[in-house]
């Protein structure tokens, strides 16, 4: 499968870092250093536009190095692009630390997946079939 992707930024495309990568690392597109201070969240943008193929959306997940690290993670996770958008891709960061966060240009700042979809048919009924588990959630089975 190809996507193709306008690079309105100064940076190489992104690309998996090895063969059995499930996403790739998108990289701030900025023209000076940003300042996250704690629990300050910013629109950082990529200088990325592409169009996917019908049936297929770009989830945008933090990177675990960042989030681990720095605290540094992002909202509305996984953020989804769709198949018809063509603007700009952007990150929304957030930091959850207690100390200020730099954002260099270049520096990555989330993975990219490209993922398969469907949209199902929603069928309205009286009654669902019944399973082991039923209404049991967040947490019914215990911790252990």
């Amino acid at each position: 499968m190809e996507i193709r992707i306008i690079n309105g930024s100064h940076h190489e495309l992104p690309r998996y870092a090895t063969l059995e990568s499930a996403g790739m690392d998108l990289r701030a597109n900025l023209d000076s250093p940003v300042t996250l201070l704690p629990l300050q969240r910013r629109l950082i943008p990529t200088g990325l536009r592409m169009a996917l193929p019908v049936g297929f959306e770009a989830q945008i997940r933090p990177r675990s190095g960042l989030a681990l690290k720095y605290g540094i993670t992002l909202l509305n996770t996984p953020g989804t692009i769709d198949a018809d958008y063509r603007g700009e891709i952007g990150v929304i960061m957030i930091n959850l630390s207690d100390e200020p966060f730099v954002i260099n240009d270049g520096e990555r700042i989330a993975q990219m997946v490209i993922a398969r979809h469907e949209q199902p048919e929603l069928v309205a009924v009286e009654v669902l079939d019944e399973t082991e588990r039923g209404e049991g959630g967040f947490g019914h089975t215990g911790r252990n």
